[in-house]
């Protein structure tokens, strides 16, 4: 059900993320090498490697979703990026999922170009960009235009339920740790129906390994849905070629045909 909706529009989210954009570009610093003395600096364009957007944990190669296309669109197995494994379900939450899986080539919200949300924005097949500033680190990805900002000073309570979350950070040495809460619970965690309710909390660690490899780890806790707190970890990779850059990625005119005749039914 859902509950409440964004608090922006389309075009006041435009101008929050530009006006995000130009300030921390004024501010990130271009390397991405810890400097004695200060914060690591995580500026840079990322992405996963993988296959946790098709499932997050453990799974074989499956069959696409048209038979007569033959290997084009098939699962790809993965070794799974949940830590001990299996994403611990309350029982009726694991029938949801169960359901969830039948329907998810017509139902994941990746299909109609809906954000994606938190963590799942961030191992999806496309590249993000981090833009590291001293009171706000911003986030902004190239599937569906979906921004989010990370709040480095308390900003009191969010405003309301969004696709993207609350994100409010801080610094555990060298780990920038994210807490992101009040997202809306229509976003899945991957393409095989894994999901959340709108009490889902993650908290995020983003770690230098090296200076091109930033290991990821998130904790999602959810008592609707989860009987205990659980964890995933992967690496995510800096594009270092000459021009890297984040493309124009609009999917939702791939989508309208799809939103305007459900809305019609």
């Amino acid at each position: 059900m859902i509950k409440r909706k964004d608090s922006f529009s389309t075009a006041q989210r435009w101008w929050l993320s530009f006006a995000a954009g130009a300030a921390l570009l004024g501010a990130a610093s271009a390397s991405a090498q810890p400097r004695e003395g200060a914060r690591p600096n995580l500026s840079g364009i990322w992405q996963a490697l993988g296959t946790a957007n098709w499932e997050l944990e453990t799974h074989a190669a499956e069959q696409g979703p048209v038979a007569s296309l033959g290997a084009l669109f098939a699962v790809p197995p993965g070794p799974g990026v949940v830590v001990g494994g299996e994403i611990p379900y309350l029982p009726a939450a694991l029938e949801q999922r169960r359901k969830n899986r039948e329907l998810r080539w017509t139902n994941d919200p990746e299909r109609k170009c809906f954000m994606p949300g938190v963590p799942r924005a961030n191992y999806l097949p496309y590249p993000f960009q981090i833009v590291q500033g001293t009171n706000t680190i911003l986030l902004t990805y190239e599937f569906a235009d979906a921004v989010r900002i990370v709040h480095m000073t308390d900003p009191g309570p969010a405003p309301d339920y969004s696709w993207m979350g609350w994100s409010v950070g801080r610094w555990d040495a060298d780990t920038l740790v994210v807490e992101v809460t009040d997202q809306r619970e229509e976003t899945w965690l991957d393409r095989s129906g894994n999901y959340h309710s709108d009490e889902l909390r993650v908290t995020e660690r983003y770690t230098l390994r090296s200076p091109d490899v930033l290991m990821y780890e998130a904790t999602l806790e959810d008592p609707k849905v989860y009987s205990r707190p659980w964890t995933i970890r992967l690496p995510l990779y800096r594009h270092v070629a000459d021009n890297a850059q984040l493309m124009d990625f609009k999917c939702i005119p791939f989508a309208e045909d799809l939103l305007y005749s459900e809305i019609g039914r």
